[in-house]
């Protein structure tokens, strides 16, 4: 926001330490907390440690050092416009503005920037975030929503942050569970099919359940139901035989029932405004995978021990040269030549990195994988994978119900689409009592945009990495942290600007020469945090950080709303400043909420 100036600093900064000989670290600056004015600072401590590497110096203390040279340097630097006084203190340069300066810029900048403001500057990776991969022939649960909802927030963060992003799904549409529910579609269901997108996948996911039913042993079963469960398993198997060696019978059916829980996918996608660039398919990674898996023979990395009855296997560890248990050893093939997910992850690898030119990898994967892909990561840098460094496993804990894990085969889980349903419901009837003169179509968009909001803030507002007990009515409540919350901080900056008749971001000539009160100055303090949030969310692949801030803005705003009463402001020019800092106030929300794949309601 003030680079202009911290640049021109730095160009003083730079040739005073070159002309003196001083061997200058790069120089990180922080913003200084309002404690009566804004300012950013940096150290030299590092600058110190870099002039002892060299042997320079007095063996004087670092601390003394660092003071010495930041009081050299406070004194070389002069005058800089829009700066009203540098300071040395402790090994540190601080830089202050004068209030009024300061808040006029950071509020020009909001509007001149809109929704721009708090983007990053372009940089050379192109980052590719992998997420939204739920197994195909089963209905996307609560779970699968917090894996999209991460992953896309992080996607938007890194993109906002300045990255070329391209966003991939990778979903499971092979292995044993995708044809157990072609079995028993196959033998009982056979031309059926309900309609709508929604109730096909839904009706695939009872399937399964039905089928697991089917199939696992029972306490006390007779040998006549042994028979049956067997004679069924066995079924099940030929036909996974069968998919494997491309019967085109099964191969239609597999496309036909998959195509069902792709269109529920890329539905619910579109509801929550996700646009994939990538499709990969775990299919299409099964036989070049197989490959793969020549190669690292060939090469050594991997050990075949199919001669000998085994399978082939890749000692990590010890391929690594590490003495301590780490990656342990994983079987990429097994011996009746059949591939493992680890697999089907090297071949993924492959293609991210050499047809789409990736030069990071982020894997939103839930953290039960965490050794997997570690493994995974390794096996591709024993394979000479110059980026096997730079994937990245993002975590996240497990979604549980209060009465326990959430399953699959048991049918105990919590659709996704039954809680959006559930949720612009209990919306709509408050917005029947509260908004009775809005038109009900206009109710309806409102009630998706607040209770959609509601579930995807309550999937960020927990840290990635911890476990989710999720219970729809805390999900759906809307007081204190919650997305409702902060839209409510959105309308009712929108509603100000209403009142006073400014109808969109216009820059007008504002003046913050007037005694800033405590709420505004806290207002222009979130503000100014915008961009730095964007930034280190996105570098530390933490969506948690801009959860985080978006809540302390809003409730730094409603704080102002009720202290502060704008319209009522008489003087004329305090009256335009502080409509501008609404104004300003309204638009980092807005970029907040969208970096959070929340929209932003004009009412509520």
């Amino acid at each position: 926001m003030f680079t202009k100036e911290q640049q021109l600093i730095e160009e003083k900064i730079k040739l005073f330490c070159q002309a003196n000989d001083i061997a200058l670290a790069e120089l990180k600056w922080q913003p200084i907390p309002f404690a009566g004015e804004w300012g950013f600072a940096t150290s030299f401590f590092q600058t110190v440690a870099n002039e002892a590497k060299l042997g320079k110096g007095n063996k004087v203390p670092v601390p003394q050092k660092a003071q010495e040279i930041a009081t050299q340097v406070a004194g070389q630097i002069g005058s800089v416009d829009g700066i009203s006084r540098i300071e040395a203190v402790k090994g540190y340069l601080n830089i202050y503005f004068k209030t009024s300066d300061y808040a006029k810029k950071v509020v020009d900048e909001v509007l001149t920037s809109k929704n721009n403001f708090g983007r990053g500057e372009k940089k050379s990776e192109r980052v590719m975030v992998e997420y939204a991969q739920p197994n195909t022939h089963h209905s996307f649960h609560i779970g699968h929503a917090r894996n999209t909802i991460l992953g896309e927030v992080l996607a938007r963060l890194v993109e906002f942050a300045g990255y070329e992003t391209i966003r991939a799904s990778y979903p499971g549409d092979l292995g044993l569970g995708v044809i157990t529910v072609m079995w028993i579609y196959e033998k009982f269901y056979k031309g059926q099919e309900p309609e709508g997108v929604h109730e096909r996948g839904q009706w695939l996911a009872k399937l399964y359940v039905e089928a697991t039913a089917l199939l696992e042993k029972k306490e006390n079963e007779t040998p006549e139901e042994t028979a049956k469960r067997e004679e069924y398993d066995a079924e099940r198997r030929e036909m996974y035989r069968k998919w494997d060696a491309g019967d085109e019978y099964v191969r239609n059916l597999w496309h036909v029932t998959r195509e069902w829980s792709l269109e529920e996918l890329r539905e619910i996608l579109r509801m929550l405004d996700v646009k994939m660039d990538v499709w990969f398919y775990e299919s299409e990674a099964d036989e070049p995978s197989k490959l793969i898996v020549e190669e690292l023979i060939a090469k050594g990395i991997a050990d075949d021990e199919r001669p000998q009855g085994g399978a082939v296997i890749v000692k990590i560890d010890e391929k690594l040269g590490l003495t301590k248990e780490k990656y342990r050893t994983n079987v990429i093939l097994r011996r009746d030549g059949t591939t493992l997910y680890l697999t089907k992850d090297l071949a993924l690898a492959k293609i991210k990195f050499e047809q789409h030119h990736v030069d990071r990898s982020i894997y939103v994967v839930d953290s039960r994988q965490s050794l997997h892909l570690q493994q995974a990561f390794a096996i591709l840098k024993l394979w000479g994978f110059p980026q096997a460094e730079k994937c990245y496993h993002l975590g996240y804990g497990f979604v549980s119900l209060p009465e326990g894990a959430m399953s699959a085969r048991r049918g105990r889980v919590v659709l996704f689409k039954e809680v959006y349903d559930e949720a612009v419901k209990r919306v709509l009837s408050v917005e029947a009592e509260k908004s009775a003169d809005i038109p009900v179509a206009e109710r309806e968009k409102i009630a998706s945009q607040i209770g959609l909001g509601a579930l995807v803030y309550s999937m960020l507002s927990v840290d990635n990495n911890k476990d989710i007990v999720f219970d729809i009515n805390e999900a759906l409540s809307f007081d204190g942290r919650t997305g409702p919350y902060i839209q409510n901080a959105y309308v009712r900056a929108n509603s100000i600007l209403k009142k006073a008749g400014v109808t969109s971001n216009e820059l007008r000539d504002a003046s913050y020469d007037y005694e800033l009160t405590k709420h505004e100055i806290e207002l222009i303090e979130q503000i100014s945090q915008f961009p730095q949030k964007v930034q280190q969310a996105a570098e530390e692949y933490r969506p948690l950080v801009m959860a985080s801030y978006a809540y302390d803005l809003a409730n730094t705003f409603h704080s102002f709303y009720h202290a502060v009463n704008v319209m009522q402001t008489e003087d004329e020019k305090t009256k335009n400043a502080r409509l501008q800092l609404v104004m300003a106030a309204k638009q980092t929300i807005e970029n907040a909420l969208r970096l959070l794949d929340i929209q932003s309601p004009d009412v509520m």
